[in-house]
């Protein structure tokens, strides 16, 4: 079995907001202790609340922010790089292996470029063709792999829509040839009938290129129709990861069992079971003692309080969760099932 493409383990950034005469400056603990393994070409999802610290964990794995404590590592068949520390030179052979598309395809493209030059910018900056016509042939190749039409390259982006906008995104980010995408939120601003054709052009160009996504997102019907494994993210934290369909299927944090109880459906049974949290989400610069869930959890015990949960496979080491009481709430659950089932039979 080969080893992952990306681990991280106990990953942690901070980013200060400001000074403090006496003692330490306080700090927004934005990634606190993550751990992830991704494999090659797999369709990795991270889901949670806006401010949970999806976007900053995946601008950590570019260096695109510093990583503050723990440790983080890519290998692949050629390298082996340590994300913590790099040389310059490794930094610019990472930066051709991992690319990101953006969220907002209106804002992530300029305006003044072709849509040719745009493509080509990474090439160029990169320098990784030697004449402008090896330039020219490999943005008409991975153009037409990401659905764009030739006359389309002379174009500059006011003329597209903002599914073409986010193809000519896609085609920048694979230019150079990358193993490994982040798309960040990158069908959010979409019309869902758009939505399903970025789709469905991911999960084609991961086939025919033998690429591997780490798709942050917090539309999870998104990310049940995309994704292999799914990871929940809150206040920093991993709570619980398991493949998508045991997610979807079995959630045993209270947390994934929240969201996934908001999830819109046309069955009118469903109506009215989503379980509504209260509060807000804490801040991160203060955040709670024990579980960072507690303050909202309807089933915190005082143990939740004290002491930080540690993941632990609930099915195998492919579903772990990071909850005191999952199992106790399971056992519960599960008569509850019982019971509700013996009803329905009962009335039959």
């Amino acid at each position: 079995m080969s080893p992952p493409l990306v681990t991280l383990n106990n990953l942690e950034v901070h980013f200060p907001v400001g000074k403090r005469l006496l003692g330490p400056a306080p700090v927004v603990r934005a990634v606190d202790g993550v751990s992830i393994r991704i494999m090659p070409g797999q369709f990795y999802g991270l889901v949670g609340e806006s401010g949970s610290g999806k976007t900053t964990l995946g601008r950590a794995i570019l260096r695109a922010v510093p990583i503050a404590a723990g440790s983080g590592t890519w290998e692949d068949s050629e390298v082996h790089y340590d994300l913590h520390r790099m040389t310059p030179a490794e930094t610019k052979d990472f930066r051709r292996r991992a690319q990101l598309i953006f969220q907002d395809p209106y804002a992530a493209l300029s305006p003044r470029m072709t849509v040719r030059d745009i493509i080509a910018e990474p090439l160029e900056v990169m320098g990784l063709t030697g004449s402008r016509q090896e330039t020219d042939e490999r943005v008409r190749e991975i153009a037409a792999k990401c659905r764009l039409n030739l006359e389309h390259l002379r174009r500059f982006p006011h003329a597209f829509s903002g599914g073409q906008r986010q193809r000519i995104s896609i085609a920048r980010a694979l230019v150079c040839s990358p193993r490994f995408l982040i798309a960040d939120e990158s069908v959010a601003a979409l019309d869902v009938s758009i939505q399903a054709d970025i789709l469905n052009l991911l999960k084609s160009l991961q086939n025919d290129l033998g690429l591997t996504f780490l798709f942050i997102s917090h539309d999870l019907s998104v990310v049940a129709h995309t994704c292999d494994v799914v990871s929940v993210m809150y206040l920093g934290t991993l709570v619980e990861t398991a493949p998508t369909r045991r997610l979807f299927t079995a959630p045993r944090h209270p947390y994934t069992q929240a969201l996934l109880s908001a999830i819109p459906s046309l069955d009118p049974d469903d109506r009215g079971r989503a379980q509504r949290l209260s509060g807000e989400i804490p801040s991160p610069i203060n955040p709670p003692s024990g579980c960072r869930f507690h303050p909202r959890c309807p089933h915190a015990a005082p143990v939740c309080t004290e002491k930080i949960p540690l993941p632990e496979p609930a099915d195998d080491e492919h579903h772990t969760v990071a909850c005191h009481r999952f199992r106790e709430l399971e056992r519960r659950g599960a008569l509850l099932e019982r019971t509700r089932v013996r009803k329905l039979d009962a009335k039959a």
